[in-house]
């Protein structure tokens, strides 16, 4: 189990690694299910054998009083579905609109995480958590490149926002539904389950993807996938999904990072000036968490 300030260290890491997806679903030449597929087949190699070398397989924990085994099944198949959609939306809108146009439109998460939890959930929602919202919103609106609604931009952002809400479900249902399981057995499960919803569907194709594409696939999967959706999923242990939400909705910066590094696509003023006025509100956000932790261990 990782301490409150561990937790803000890997929800960060878990930003950067999030943030290299997109460099990934853009150079690998095959389609968005095989990319997803790929991934998760190679995410669960990776985390049973992780699991494996640090002796940490155990029973699957009871969860909390009151839950049924069919309660606790029917929350797997759904975060498994959801990542699923989350992923294959993703790596569509990369196809389509590219890495920026996908980082930012899966970047509206953490706007689908506050409303389910304060709407659907009805859990209270504070006015500094609303400000920090806002901020990052306003400096997503500040980094969007200047779009015309008739090409292909509009329709590649729609599909990043499609996956923002499917990933801010998943975080909820991980927080909620989920937070007494093995965090391996969370990870590997949910993995596995997006393996099984897709295999019907890239079988026909599997024997057209290249060797490059495989090897770029298989690093996607153990340090993209399967190493930071363990560190997302042990995050949550300790952090509100909403400040874990702020802090990963950072990967748009780090996406047109690695972008600017790899591509040469240089970030324009605009671009910057949202970059500065996000990562104010996610420095907010870890150090609201940090203080929270300094006063719960005085």
């Amino acid at each position: 189990m990782l301490t409150r300030l561990q937790s803000l260290f890997a929800i960060h890491l878990v930003a950067i690694l999030f943030g290299a997806t997109g460099i990934f679903g853009a150079i690998i030449r095959a389609d968005a299910l095989i990319i997803t597929w790929g991934r998760a087949l190679f995410a669960v190699l990776s985390l049973w054998i992780l699991s494996r070398s640090l002796a940490l397989i155990a029973p699957t924990q009871q969860v909390k009083a009151g839950s049924s085994w069919h309660q606790h099944l029917g929350a797997f198949v759904m975060s498994g579905a959801m990542l699923t959609l989350h992923w294959v939306t993703f790596f569509h809108s990369v196809k389509i609109g590219g890495v920026a146009v996908a980082t930012l439109g899966f970047a509206s998460f953490p706007a689908f995480i506050t409303l389910i939890e304060a709407l659907v959930l009805r859990e209270k929602v504070g006015r500094a958590e609303w400000l920090r919202l806002f901020l990052v919103s306003f400096g997503l609106v500040l980094i969007t490149p200047s779009f015309d609604w008739a090409n292909q931009g509009t329709e590649g952002l729609v599909w990043g926002v499609i996956s923002g809400a499917a990933f801010g479900v998943l975080a909820v249902l991980n927080r909620r539904q989920l937070s007494q399981v093995n965090a391996f057995k969370v990870a590997g499960f949910q993995n596995a389950l997006v393996f099984l919803f897709l295999l019907p569907w890239v079988m026909p194709s599997l024997n057209e993807v290249t060797l490059s594409d495989w090897l770029l696939i298989a690093s996607l999967g153990v340090v993209c996938t399967g190493l930071a959706h363990l560190l997302f999923v042990l995050s949550l242990r300790q952090l509100p999904a909403r400040t874990a939400g702020l802090v990963v909705a950072s990967e748009p910066l780090y996406a047109i990072f690695f972008a600017w590094v790899l591509f040469q696509e240089v970030p324009s003023a605009r671009m910057l000036l949202g970059a500065a006025v996000m990562m104010t509100a996610i420095f907010s956000a870890s150090m609201a968490v940090r203080q929270k932790n300094t006063e719960s261990t005085s």
